[in-house]
């Protein structure tokens, strides 16, 4: 009994300890998959499908071709294709659709006319960017489809050779386009140059000009003549945090021989060396200690005064070498091709030279190779003139090479990455897929006819929204196309300039009334730490002196505004107003909705920066999480730095937080939240000065009651970009999570000139997955 009872006293004891130690066992475990579980779940949360633009060039302009490498590698992922050059992708993979909405007839002028009307658009897209003016077919460009070609009696050619340039084909030499440039003589060097508005048309780096503001001129300013020295150049560059940048120079002489080939460390952190291209890697660059401004000088030193630099799409190079040049030959421009088009340099050293440049069994492109081509190529035209040029009729030769490379359809997604002109189609039929085009103008465009898109033509915009609601989920990748009548050319210039001026006097306040004998010199220098001023001027026509500020940045007017309406200087209480106008009368509203855009809410603007404010802002980093970009606007004529500037931090929070100290008493800087989305403070920085008008001076009588009716029938654009807008949005809301979605305006083309587009971009649901301050 004893034992028993013994016994029973220790399983007594024991028992319930060992129950204690395993619900304890099981509470830690429990906390502790707590937290892990919660990891898992925010790391699965940020494994979905997002986007960053903070690649974007200065100007924030957007090609249809760079579209294009958006929208395949949204298709096949980094595996198969090139990462885009111009944003970052993350996560592809879970990416469950993709829709693109074209308003064709809308144009950048077109949203910010309307801005008000187009309340889903601004609101939901915080990525937005310009587009250059459209081609003939939009659609096809952004796409990647080869124009449709005749190829009428040319000869045939052995499979994977360049067809030969002694193919007997009947060519009208008038109709060549080389011809119709430069005649059927033989041209001088100084023919061959591209004149100041070919560089502007072409988006050369030009002296004076928004985006060229921190360019260096290689100070090449003497006489050019048919005897001036030609230097071929060739550049490589890497993606970077802050887009582009240069890895690689090779310059060669006249002679052949190459007087400098630099590889260059960029500046900023590398997020892919596009070795494909580039031929750089990690290991190569990683001991070069030489920097751009160090190639700038060199070449500086290098070029003589009449320099003449040649190239192949050049612009882009300067761009890189950050560098602005007058004097230049453009390969890919001397060349000239039909509808604007371009050859590629490799087609046109084997074509023209009987060269193979460029081979795909080798890691990259060689840039001394290229760069000599290009020289060879100009020298050729020169020596043998436009007439010889036209004869080999290069137009029908690529026609036909383009046909063969056609003709071998690629069998996986592997082999069109291999061919990078492939098309999106042939990118989803590589995987097995097909594009739904829906539109209600089904013969305006190639893509329509083409047999790996399903296309359904509708009789109305609302048809094509319907059937878009119902056929979405059922495809991959769709476009869906929504067509606006066309203002006439006369009303488009009216919109226009009565757009531009409206930026302006919503810019401009008056303020008042002073004393007359108020200290003139304080007053200018108290509206000047607001911001940058265009101009200032006394009001005297009043009782009592005012002043009439017009800032350079809404931003600053506004800023102004706030901070001194209702406050007394030099003893007299003040008031600060914006002019009121046709034009203004709805400014507060516009304001408050610029200030709630997307795009804007985590960018802010600050006012008495310093030429170091970067540096103290980089040395103290840590205050200022989330900080993803520094814009330093430039004096355009001086070079200097301004005295204002945008943060863009990656939330709203981290903006506010970043505001609050830099308005404290350790930084002492006057700032607010930013107004002006970064690619519109671009365009309005080009407005040229005769599009300005004084503040409260009509441009154009009120009009009539008639037209005034007329402004509220459904086909208007205003009413248009109201109720489609709203529309768009309803059918936006009602797509899966993870859908990249695009909005398109190509803008509009005339012959009385043409308006540039803009895109809207997000990924549905994305801002839910974005984690604050953690920079990309």
């Amino acid at each position: 009994m004893k034992n028993l009872d013994f016994g029973t006293r220790i399983s007594g004891l024991v028992l319930p300890l060992i129950c204690k130690i395993w619900i304890m066992n099981i509470l830690i475990i429990g906390l502790a998959l707590l937290p892990f579980s919660i990891i898992c779940y925010a790391l699965i949360s940020l494994q979905k499908a997002r986007l960053s633009t903070i690649l974007f060039a200065e100007n924030c302009e957007v090609t249809h071709a760079q579209l294009c490498e958006l929208l395949k590698y949204a298709v096949l992922g980094k595996s198969s294709v090139p990462k885009p050059s111009w944003c970052q992708l993350f996560h592809q993979n879970n990416l469950n659709n993709v829709v693109v909405f074209v308003l064709q007839g809308m144009s950048q002028l077109h949203f910010y006319r309307f801005y008000l009307e187009f309340g889903f658009l601004r609101k939901a897209f915080r990525h937005k960017f310009r587009l250059p003016s459209p081609s003939s077919d939009f659609l096809a460009d952004i796409v990647g489809l080869q124009k449709k070609r005749t190829t009428g009696d040319l000869s045939k050619t052995v499979e994977g050779s360049l067809p030969s340039a002694g193919s007997k084909v009947s060519i009208n030499l008038q109709n060549d386009p080389i011809i119709q440039k430069y005649g059927s003589k033989k041209v001088g060097l100084t023919r061959c140059l591209l004149t100041k508005e070919e560089m502007k048309t072409f988006h050369f780096p030009l002296q004076g000009f928004p985006d060229c503001e921190n360019f260096v001129p290689t100070k090449c300013n003497g006489a050019v003549t048919d005897n001036s020295p030609l230097f071929g150049l060739d550049c490589e560059m890497c993606l970077t945090s802050k887009g582009r940048e240069l890895t690689r120079i090779s310059l060669v002489a006249e002679g052949g021989g190459c007087v400098m080939d630099e590889l260059v460390k960029p500046d900023n952190k590398i997020v892919d060396y596009l070795t494909s291209f580039s031929g750089i890697t990690k290991k190569i660059l990683d001991p070069v200690a030489t920097k751009l401004k160090d190639v700038q000088r060199q070449l500086k030193a290098l070029l003589p005064p009449s320099a003449v630099l040649v190239g192949h799409s050049l612009d882009v190079d300067l761009k890189a070498l950050k560098m602005i040049h007058p004097y230049v030959i453009d390969t890919s421009l001397l060349y000239v091709r039909e509808q604007g088009r371009r050859f590629k340099l490799k087609f046109l050293a084997k074509a023209i030279l009987g060269k193979d440049i460029q081979n795909p069994d080798k890691l990259g492109h060689d840039a001394k190779e290229d760069a000599r081509t290009t020289l060879e190529l100009a020298r050729y035209f020169l020596k043998y003139g436009p007439k010889k040029i036209a004869e080999l009729n290069l137009e029908a030769l690529a026609s036909q090479q383009e046909l063969q490379g056609a003709d071998q359809e690629p069998s996986n997604a592997t082999e069109v990455a291999q061919q990078p002109n492939k098309s999106v189609l042939e990118c989803l039929d590589s995987v097995g897929q097909k594009l739904l085009f829906l539109t209600r103008d089904a013969d305006t465009s190639e893509l329509s006819s083409t047999k790996n898109c399903q296309t359904i033509k509708c009789l109305s915009n609302k048809e094509v929204l319907e059937q878009a609601r119902v056929e979405i989920p059922l495809f991959p990748f769709t476009v869906v196309q929504l067509s606006f009548e066309m203002l006439s050319p006369a009303l488009m210039e009216e919109m226009n300039k009565r757009m531009r001026i409206k930026w302006t006097e919503i810019s401009t306040v008056y303020a008042g009334p002073f004393s007359k004998h108020c200290d003139l010199g304080a007053l200018r220098r108290l509206f000047k730490s607001f911001g940058p001023v265009r101009s200032m001027s006394l009001v005297l026509e009043t009782h009592q002196p005012h002043f009439c500020v017009q800032y350079e940045v809404l931003e600053a007017a506004q800023l102004a505004i706030e901070s001194l309406d209702g406050t007394v200087v030099e003893d007299t209480c003040i008031k600060v107003q914006r002019p009121v106008t046709e034009l203004t009368l709805d400014c507060d509203t516009l304001v408050n909705e610029l200030q709630r855009d997307s795009e804007n809410r985590g960018t802010i603007y600050l006012a008495g920066v310093s030429r170091t404010f970067k540096e103290h802002l980089l040395q103290q980093s840590s205050l200022f999480l989330g900080l993803e970009a520094v814009i330093l606007p430039k004096d355009l004529r001086s070079g200097k730095q301004k005295k204002y500037c945008f943060l863009k931090f990656k939330s709203f929070s981290s903006a506010q937080r970043a505001l609050s100290i830099l308005k404290g008493k350790d930084w002492k800087l006057k700032g607010r939240h930013a107004l002006t989305p970064r690619h519109l403070h671009t365009w309005l920085r080009g407005t040229p000065p005769e599009s300005r008008r004084a503040p409260g001076l009509r441009v154009v009588p009120p009009p009539s009651e008639q037209q005034a009716l007329q402004a509220l029938k459904v086909d208007h654009p205003k009413i248009a970009a109201w109720h489609w807008g709203r529309k768009i949005g309803k059918l936006y809301y009602s797509l899966c999570p993870g859908t990249l979605c695009l909005i398109l305006l190509p803008g509009t083309k005339s012959t009385h000139g043409s308006l540039p587009g803009l895109g809207l971009m997000g990924i549905k649901n994305e801002e839910d997955n974005i984690t604050p301050n953690i920079c990309s």
